[in-house]
């Protein structure tokens, strides 16, 4: 019986791109792609249409279940060789706790400085991960309408930025540096500087990455450069020792190179990503993509014997019916008297979990949303109860695409956008970039009708045991505990829309 699958892609569009970045995640697909297109062929030449991305078919979960024997013997040795030997190597480096610089208790930085004490490095960069994260969906947030779902996976754009900072200079850096907290995480300790950033996304991909935690967590990293196009070497070097992305010739003129790039990924999927990619614009110089796989089991499975129509509040006027899973066991949970909502939380097998956070009125999604960092998440954390619960959760699909160009620009990441954009640690002609293509996909369901045979212990009296019920419109957040990694959010607002 097995939870919920995810799918993400984005994909950035500039004066250059091209890349590819995968490692398979608990049902999770994440591609990141980022396009860009030299002096001649400048933004402006770019439309959204120059490079699209195909959704995943509605029955692909149901044909594609993967177990952690996804990757056959042999060919993984390429995959996971060298993180193997990172491993090996210095794994310590991610569990060094340091000290907190004292100076550095500017208002907009101190709280989450506080949030520093006792954490790991690799902890640190992922709750400024977070932060930025829950900056960017606000902005995502006020440009949906009140009725829109929302669903992103944060740690693939923050890992795509981390990337693409490789290369950049002057003020360009500084403004991605800036709006991606990244400033704050150097500044937050005298023996940080930019390259521990790098070597910590090399030692979150590894961790995440890596095989037998109980769920199928995977990435790849690709680069693909035009033919004569000049890539910095030292920027293809970067870019294979800490994102794990190898530059490869590419001929994007050429029509067979789609379905070659496409045939690659499928490999490298294992079959899971079909024609990812179609109508790239021939004067591309440069593509980068990024893509993740996440399948995980529910520790306390949903029977789907259980699984029946029950009402579901859109909003003040309006109800839907919806399938409404329904199981019993015991479950972590808070409530938070500030925000006014509930959380519980619900864990895969292998330490990642997803916190639903509903709030008691239909009117209290605003203030929550508006409200939510990683020290409000971090209070739930710690306030969590374990007991006996019975869960009622709506099953779900999502399905987003999103062109974060406007979204960072409002957040203040401009120059990276515009010719004036300072990239010159990637080449030395002008580059530009103009879509930044983010899509993503979420299936939260039973899975599997062999979850009856393993809820042996029925369902108790209710005066016995306490109920949850998930019959409005909720926030989730899903966390990997080891590293506080923020891999995915969205709100549902409709369980029966995608």
């Amino acid at each position: 019986s097995q939870a919920p699958c995810h799918s993400l892609l984005s994909v950035f569009h500039s004066s250059f791109s091209s890349a590819e970045m995968k490692h398979p995640l608990c049902t999770l697909l994440s591609l990141i792609t980022f396009m860009c297109i030299g002096s001649k062929g400048l933004a402006e030449q770019l439309t959204n249409e120059n490079l699209t991305t195909s959704f995943l078919p509605a029955n692909f979960h149901k044909e594609n279940t993967v177990t952690n024997d996804w990757i056959p013997e042999g060919e993984e040795d390429e995959d996971y060789l060298d993180l193997e030997k990172l491993l090996g190597e210095d794994d310590d480096y991610i569990y060094i706790i340091d000290a907190v610089s004292p100076t550095d208790s500017e208002s907009s930085a101190g709280n989450i400085l506080q949030l520093f004490q006792g954490k790991s490095r690799i902890q640190r960069l992922n709750i400024l991960n977070a932060k930025f994260a829950f900056n960017l969906y606000r902005v995502l947030k006020d440009q949906a309408t009140t009725s829109d779902n929302l669903f992103i996976a944060p740690v693939g754009i923050s890992t795509a930025m981390g990337m693409i900072s490789l290369g950049l200079r002057g003020e360009t850096h500084e403004e991605v540096h800036s709006v991606l907290h990244f400033r704050d995480f150097v500044n937050a300790s005298s023996k940080y500087e930019v390259t521990t950033i790098h070597n910590l996304f090399r030692k979150l991909t590894h961790r995440l990455f890596r095989r037998n935690f109980g769920y199928t967590l995977r990435s790849v990293n690709g680069l693909y450069i035009q033919k004569q196009f000049p890539i910095r070497e030292d920027f293809k070097a970067a870019m294979r020792e800490f994102y794990f992305a190898e530059a490869q010739e590419a001929n994007f003129p050429d029509p067979a190179f789609i379905s070659k790039a496409n045939n690659h990924i499928l490999k490298l999927t294992k079959g899971l990503i079909k024609e990812a990619l179609e109508n790239i614009d021939p004067a591309t110089q440069m593509l980068i993509l990024n893509c993740i796989y996440f399948k995980g089991t529910w520790v306390n499975k949903f029977p789907v014997e259980m699984t029946h129509n029950h009402n579901f509040r859109l909003n003040e006027r309006e109800v839907v019916k919806v399938s409404m899973m329904q199981t019993k066991g015991n479950f972590l949970a808070a409530n938070d008297q500030e925000l006014d909502c509930d959380i519980l939380q619900l864990e895969y097998v292998g330490g990642i979990s997803m916190l639903i956070v509903v709030p008691r009125k239909l009117s209290g999604m605003k203030t929550l949303e508006a409200q939510l960092t990683p020290q409000v998440v971090e209070r739930w954390q710690k306030s969590m109860t374990n007991r006996t619960r019975e869960v009622l959760l709506p099953k779900f699909k999502l399905e987003k695409n999103y062109n974060l160009v406007e979204v960072l620009k409002s957040m203040g990441i401009t120059k990276l956008f515009n010719k004036n954009g300072n990239m010159s640690g990637i080449s030395d002609q002008r580059i530009a970039i103009d879509l930044f293509k983010h899509q993503s996909t979420i299936t939260v369901n039973e899975e599997g009708t062999q979850a009856a045979a393993v809820t042996t212990v029925g369902f108790m009296p209710l005066s016995t045991q306490v109920r949850f019920t998930v019959d409005r419109p909720f926030l989730f957040l899903v966390y990997e505990h080891r590293t506080s990694c923020l891999l995915f959010m969205g709100k549902v607002t409709n369980p029966a829309k995608s």
